[in-house]
């Protein structure tokens, strides 16, 4: 198995317009065999029910998704939280994954965080 850590983004993620877009803290990905296991860090101010990061998606450079997670719960009291999606099929070669958050209340995110995959042997 191979790991690629990558460094936590800093900044903003989401339009200017959305109050308290979840932000993508960081990101980990594991080659498991023919497929990824992507694991994925937000910070959101989840008030409850009416207002948390409800998903996070992993896509290719053209925006096209290759995964979504879906967060069932809101986590007022775990902040940051880390949720993994496994069996995410990455096509041969890609350099990059772009990771969008959406929130109940604003959506998704208008930019997607980008990661570097290191190159696996």
């Amino acid at each position: 198995m191979k790991t690629c850590a990558v460094a936590v983004c800093a900044g903003l993620i989401g339009s200017a317009a959305a109050a308290d877009p979840p932000q993508v803290r960081g990101m980990e990905a594991e080659k498991t065999g023919m497929s990824w296991r992507i694991s994925v860090t937000l910070e959101h101010p989840d008030t409850g029910w009416d207002h948390y990061a409800d998903a996070w998606r992993v896509e290719d450079a053209e925006g096209t998704v290759l995964g979504t997670r879906e967060l069932l719960h809101p986590h007022v009291s775990e902040q940051p939280f880390t949720r993994a999606l496994t069996s995410v099929m990455l096509p041969d070669g890609t350099e990059n994954v772009y990771v969008r958050a959406r929130c109940s209340v604003d959506g998704w995110n208008a930019d997607a965080a980008a990661f570097p995959l290191s190159p696996v042997d």
